[in-house]
C-alpha cells in the first residue's frame, strides 16, 4: 500500500488509503475507501489541529467539499515530537478518485497556519 506525505511548518501528514471491498457494492456504484492519517509535529511547540478542509473528487470530475471541526471529533493537541493518529472513510460513486486538502493548525502562540494533507488516489481493487 503506497503513503503519501505533505510537510507544512514542521507538521508532516502522511495518508494511506485502502479500498475496502466488503463494504462496497459495484452494482449500486458504491466504492468505500478509508484512509489512514498520521499527523506527527516536528516543531518545537506544541500545536493544535483546529479544523479540517477536505476537496473529494471521483472519477467522473465530479468535486465535494467537506469542511468542519477538528477530526472525528477531535481537536487534538500535538506535542514537539508526538503525533495523532486516526482513520476515517469516504464513498465514491466512481472506481477510482482522490483526495486531498488542508488543516487548519494553531500554534502555542496563537499563530494559525494551514497544513497541506498531500493529494492521494484512491483506486478500487488496488489493495
Amino acid at each position: 500500500m503506497v503513503t503519501y506525505d505533505a510537510t507544512t511548518d514542521s507538521i508532516t501528514v502522511s495518508v494511506r488509503p485502502v479500498y475496502l471491498d466488503d463494504q462496497s457494492d459495484v452494482l449500486a456504484r458504491k466504492f468505500v475507501f478509508a484512509y489512514f492519517v498520521h499527523i506527527e509535529n516536528h516543531g518545537l511547540s506544541d500545536v493544535q489541529l483546529l479544523r479540517r478542509h477536505w476537496v473529494i473528487t471521483d472519477g467522473a470530475g465530479a468535486i465535494q467539499e467537506v469542511e468542519g471541526e477538528g477530526v472525528i471529533g477531535q481537536q487534538p493537541v500535538i506535542a514537539p515530537g508526538e503525533a495523532h493518529v486516526y482513520n476515517s472513510f469516504c464513498v465514491l460513486p466512481t472506481f477510482a478518485g482522490t483526495m486531498e486538502g488542508t488543516y487548519l493548525m494553531q500554534r502555542e502562540s496563537g499563530e494559525r497556519f494551514r497544513a497541506q494533507i498531500p493529494r492521494f488516489d484512491l483506486r478500487a481493487m488496488a489493495n
